[in-house]
């Protein structure tokens, strides 16, 4: 009888631990793995790496309660050409688990070089195509041109964004650096790049283009 309910006990712990086992799986699926594929703007250039956009994006999204690995594929002076081809690598399975989305932050250098809006308008183009391949969720990070290129040139790179949102259907967060471009207080001394200050404001701002990222089936 003692053998019989040590045998009994074994089997009811075997069988919890399964349960258990079972349950934290499942919770790990559910977490959304984000992959961020951008410039310095998202790569957390003059920054502490607890101040980084995606740091401070991920605790914004387990603080409101939306599990989210948020992956920073961020290279500092990349181009559109750069992450189209690094997207592949970018996307990869990590730990056996796929990415389920990406958010596209880039075009800020190719502006700043002068780059064909053309050009630029084609690799987003394939980077897009190539994430909804894989059936993977897209987020579209707008940007804007220097002024100092001309008005000509900016009309052209600046509708590449909302014309590629519309073509696939995707995400369009307008403007990356909405609410602090230009101004000073929100900015590194070289004018460019958002401090710890401006990457919380950018953070607020872009928190429910993500959320709806996360929720779109």
């Amino acid at each position: 009888m003692i053998m019989h309910r040590f045998g009994y006990g074994l089997v009811a712990l075997f069988v919890n631990a399964v349960v258990i086992l079972t349950c934290f799986s499942a919770a790990a699926a559910e977490v959304t793995r984000i992959v961020v594929l951008g410039d310095s703007l998202t790569a957390g250039y003059g920054l502490a790496r607890p101040t980084s956009f995606t740091v401070r994006l991920q605790s914004a999204l387990r603080g409101a309660d939306n599990p989210a690995i948020i992956e920073n594929a961020g290279v500092s002076g990349d181009t559109s050409a750069g992450g189209l081809a690094r997207l592949d690598w970018a996307l990869a399975p990590k730990d056996g688990k796929p990415a389920d989305a990406l958010i596209i932050e880039l075009g800020a250098n190719d502006g700043l070089r002068g780059i064909d809006p053309a050009s630029t308008e084609q690799n987003l183009d394939a980077i897009v195509e190539k994430a909804r391949a894989r059936g993977v969720r897209v987020l579209l990070a707008g940007m804007r041109a220097p002024p100092n290129l001309g008005r000509e040139y900016g009309t052209e790179f600046n509708e590449i964004f909302p014309r590629l949102a519309k073509k696939h259907g995707i995400v369009l967060y307008p403007f990356f650096l909405d609410g602090v471009a230009a101004i000073s207080h929100l900015n590194q001394r070289d004018g460019i790049h958002p401090n710890a200050t401006g990457v919380d404001v950018i953070v607020e701002r872009i928190l429910p283009y993500v959320k709806n990222l996360i929720a779109d089936p």
